[in-house]
């Protein structure tokens, strides 16, 4: 067991965490954003309502999700202390910082990581507390769908979900090839695919999510 220990502990064991919880962390958005894409169908929420109360109703998924908080907050924990480890190790930023070997949002994960966390307790606030802990929807006082037109009909909400949407595209676009690295899953042959396949989930995704927010306001979804 120190073994373990020892070696999870460690600047490579934590990139594997990394890696593991952060491709989990990508399967849950290929699910949530398929459900949110049901809202595009534009019939009064009725799609886009039936697949939110299966995702409610279902046993396995509803147990899946205790799993997929302790991904997350392991993910979230796991980051800042691979961000504190990396910023203790160059205390001094280096005078010229070269381009060609990093992206800016490769090198600002600890920022794009901090607004996607403030992003996300909004979002669950807005959504996940009222509808697993409230009887406002499942009173039938109102649905998910009416939840989400009141949400967001401020554009201070809508700008902050695009920007939140924004920061989750550029952490994906690094996270995503930087996970099957860390994985050691590195081919000459597989490597430009996944890297092209991250940059493509990376856009549509954010996109997506983006889309439904502005949408809405905007009044093209009723």
């Amino acid at each position: 067991m120190s073994w373990v220990t020892k070696n999870l502990s460690s600047s490579l064991g934590r990139k594997l965490i990394m890696a593991v919880t952060g491709l989990s962390l990508v399967a849950f958005l290929v699910v949530h954003c398929g459900i949110n894409a049901c809202i595009f169908v534009n019939d009064g929420g009725e799609t886009f309502n039936a697949a939110a109360e299966f995702m409610a109703k279902n046993f396995f998924i509803r147990a899946a999700e205790f799993g997929l908080f302790a991904g997350l907050l392991l993910h979230i924990i796991d980051g800042l202390v691979l961000w504190s480890a990396n910023s203790k190790k160059r205390p001094v930023k280096y005078a010229v910082v070269s381009k060609t070997n990093s992206t800016w949002y490769s090198r600002s994960m600890g920022l794009l990581g901090t607004l996607l966390l403030i992003f996300l307790v909004l979002h669950l606030k807005h959504f996940w507390v009222v509808s697993r802990f409230t009887d406002h929807i499942t009173s039938g006082e109102e649905t998910l769908f009416q939840e989400m037109k009141e949400t967001f009909q401020y554009l201070w909400v809508v700008i902050v979900y695009v920007v939140g949407c924004i920061s989750l595209s550029y952490h994906l676009l690094h996270g995503f090839q930087s996970a099957f690295q860390s994985l050691g899953w590195n081919h000459p042959k597989y490597t430009p695919f996944v890297k092209s396949f991250g940059a493509g989930f990376a856009i549509i995704v954010p996109l997506v999510f983006a889309a439904m927010p502005v949408a809405i306001y905007l009044g093209f979804i009723q």
